[in-house]
């Protein structure tokens, strides 16, 4: 996944909350896409332990999750904490969109 222009993420960011009220509904439509979009699993490296992204959620405290898995241990990542392959699986666009929407 190359460097993204504003405009495109800008556009990604509206895509993700085009119907969205307020800041849990504009969440919910990143989470949808990163749902949607995000080829998963994919193995990457988090402390130099090599894991594999099983599934994204989005927990109570309004923060979307990678669930990370090794040797029947699961953990939850914050996704924007989550670093990424090379290459970066499918989809990883919508994290850097999701990023930039935060700012």
């Amino acid at each position: 996944m190359g460097e993204l222009s504003k405009a495109v993420l800008d556009a990604m960011v509206e895509e993700a909350t085009v119907d969205a009220y307020d800041e849990g509904e504009q969440l919910s439509g990143f989470y949808t896409m990163l749902e949607e979009h995000l080829c998963l699993p994919f193995v990457t490296q988090v402390l130099g332990v090599e894991v594999t992204v099983a599934d994204i959620d989005l927990t109570d405290d309004n923060c979307v999750v990678a669930i990370c898995v090794r040797d029947g241990f699961r953990q939850a990542i914050p996704v924007l904490e989550l670093p990424l392959p090379t290459p970066a699986p499918e989809g990883a666009e919508w994290i850097a969109a999701y990023r930039h929407w935060l700012g």
